[in-house]
Parts: structure tokens; sequence; C-alpha cells
């Protein structure tokens, strides 16, 4: 369905299949708005996206579903939703279709419009890096542009012919505006309480695997240092399962579930303990340093590790060529292995400051400081457009 907005401007149609992919569509469209305000969208999207006047299409919730067991019964609906996102964009006919993440939708709504001479833009590049590099090629047998996140993704599309362009992680593009005074205040600590953040995860599967062992690894910090404190930033849909479980852990956690109050939180914290994910650049952008430490079921591990080419799981050790970051996965995510390097960033170590100079360096590869990565998306998709 079509957005409120009727003026001459260029149609666009977005689809993002899942809540990532709507914060960037969200963004994007704001955007987009701010250098053409006669566009117009359409397509679909989540609550980001409505809210800066997007009728979805359809909700978009239908195809946030994960895993295999999960998906399977789900497949004739999802089959049903591609192809009427396909026959929307033949219908509608607009200036450009902006897919978003959400590859195993995103690309086969694309190849259903290959020749129909509209514009087909992808936002955030698959990671061909670290896996199956052949996918490469196979879009660009039928994308127009690529849009990438990562400064080093670029060739591995170019090579195949795809227009690729580097705007940024939208990471950067974040407002990390925490208040660390504002944290303690409100939770009774002083100035010099070393404050340790822990991040399990915001699924249960990755929360129920990754607590026992961080739960160790904080014994073993508060037989130390017996007066610190632990905060645990979480999401809504996991902050039930971490308290309950944290209720007999030492050093009091403080389980805060607000956007604000982790980015207090980041603000306020001496170094993390977290899991593998994007959680890792946040805390990188807010200078924390950290460790990670991640564990997937061990027929997954096994397979992935056949699979994957990278020795390396963290955006900001793959942009600097370095491990910058410790890891400890799989067999390695053993407190008796995190409690030492944990250790010395809490305390007074040189590695505190080493890390804190690396997180610059990354995050001004990654575009932090420069304008935001949203913006130079919108002029992109904006460019091909007017060159139609």
């Amino acid at each position: 369905m079509a957005s409120e907005n009727t003026s001459g401007g260029p149609k666009i149609m977005l689809v993002a299949g899942e809540a990532s992919g709507d914060q960037l569509g969200g963004r994007l469209m704001a955007a987009i708005k701010r250098q053409e305000p006669g566009a117009r969208f359409i397509g679909v999207g989540g609550p980001r996206m409505e809210g800066e006047g997007l009728q979805s299409l359809f909700p978009m919730n239908e195809m946030s579903v994960m895993g295999l067991t999960e998906v399977i019964p789900h497949i004739p609906h999802l089959l049903k939703r591609i192809a009427q996102t396909a026959d929307f964009a033949k219908s509608e006919k607009p200036d450009a279709v902006v897919t978003i993440d959400a590859p195993d939708f995103s690309f086969r709504v694309g190849k259903k419009l290959k020749g129909k001479g509209i514009p087909l833009i992808h936002y955030v590049a698959p990671s061909v890096w670290a896996w199956r590099e052949g996918r490469a090629k196979k879009i660009a047998g039928f994308l127009d542009h690529l849009l990438a996140l990562l400064p080093f993704e670029p060739p591995y599309f170019e090579k195949e012919g795809l227009p690729t362009t580097f705007i940024g992680h939208s990471a950067v593009e974040e407002r990390h505006d925490g208040n660390g005074d504002r944290f303690r205040a409100n939770h009774g600590l002083d100035a010099n309480k070393r404050l340790l953040a822990v991040l399990p995860g915001s699924r249960n599967s990755e929360v129920k695997r990754l607590l026992p062992v961080f739960r160790q690894v904080i014994e073993a910090i508060a037989r130390k240092y017996p007066d610190a404190r632990i905060v645990v930033p979480t999401v809504s849909k996991v902050a039930d399962t971490v308290t309950e479980e944290m209720k007999s852990w030492p050093l009091a956690p403080i389980v805060v579930a607000t956007d604000q109050e982790r980015h207090d939180a980041f603000a306020a914290a001496d170094c993390a303990l977290a899991a593998s994910g994007t959680v890792s650049l946040e805390l990188a952008i807010s200078g924390v340093p950290h460790v990670i430490a991640y564990q997937v079921n061990a027929i997954t591990g096994w397979i992935a590790k056949r699979l994957i080419k990278i020795d390396t799981v963290t955006i900001v050790n793959l942009v600097l060529g370095r491990k910058l970051i410790p890891e400890f996965l799989q067999e390695n995510c053993k407190a008796k292995n995190i409690i030492p390097v944990l250790d010395a960033l809490l305390g007074d170590n040189p590695t505190r400051e080493q890390q804190k100079s690396g997180f610059d360096e990354a995050c001004r590869m990654l575009g932090f400081g420069d304008r935001a990565p949203s913006e130079k998306a919108a002029e992109q998709i904006l460019d091909i457009i007017a060159k139609k």
C-alpha cells in the first residue's frame, strides 16, 4: 500500500523482513525525505518504517521466522508473500525497489523482478567474505546496485560486475548519548565502584547456553572484587529469564531493558563480558573494553567450522585485520579461559587503553564522524533513480 504522501516525487518501494531491517528502513526513509521531500514510499516494513509514513503491504513479522524447524511449516505462506510482493512491484511500477537485509526473502523477490525495468537495490551485503563466496556472482545476476556496511566488502561484488557502494555501518548512526553519572546516581553506585557489564545475548537459546559460563566468571570476579557490581543490559523478550536466572548471582546484578538505560550503563561500565553480535560494535562505539564469549550447539558449531572462512566473528577485529577483542568461542568458551582476560580489563592494565585506541580506529573505518550511513544510502538511491 502507498504512503499518504501523494506528491509528484519519486515512488520508492522498500522491503524489510525483520526488526533490524525495519530500523535501517526507517532511518533510510527519513534521510530520503530530507533530500527529496516529495518522495513517496510503498512496500513492506515494521513500526519504524510505518512511523515514517509507510503503510505495509502485510505485517512484516510474518517473515521473521528463524531456524529450520520454525521455517518449514511457514514455507507455503512465505512463498505466497514473496509472490505477492513481486506482483505488487510489477503493478505499482516504482522508480526503484530497495530490499533491506533478510536475503532469503529479499533475493527471491529480486529474482522475480529481474528484467522488469525497475532498478533493484539491496541494502546490507551478504557476508560472502565469511562463507559461500559464490553468492556474489548469483546476486550480481539480478541486482543493479548493492549498499555495503563494511569497507572491505565492495571488491567481492564488483569483481562479479555488481556496482557496490560502502556507506558505513548502521551502528555508528545510533545515538550513544549515555550518561554514566546518571546511571550510577540512579543505582546508588559511587564513582569509584567497579562496574562490569554482562550481556548474555538477545535470544532465549543464547541466554540459557551462556549464563552458566558467565556465572562462573562472575563468581571468580566477585572473589577478587567483592565490592564490584554488575549491570545486565538486555532486551524485553529475555529480561524475565535473565532476571530470574541471576537472582542468586553475586555482585547484585542490575538488569536494565530500555535503550536509554542501556546507553547509560555502557557509559558507566568499566568493561564488559558479551555474547557475539552487533553488541560488540555498540560497546566499541561507547569505548567499553570487552571480551566476547559464545557457544552454539555442537552440530551447528561443527558445520560452521567447516563452512566459515574467517578466524574471528567480531566486526571490529574484521575491520582492523587483527584480534583486538579477545574471543572465546565454542570449546574455548570456558570460565577458566575468560577469567584472567576479563580480570586484566577490569584492573589497571595497558590492554584497556589498547582496546580503546583500536575502537577509535575501527569506528573511523566504519564511517563514524563522517556523514550518516542512511544519508549516503539515500543519496545513492536517489542518484540511481535520477539516472534511469
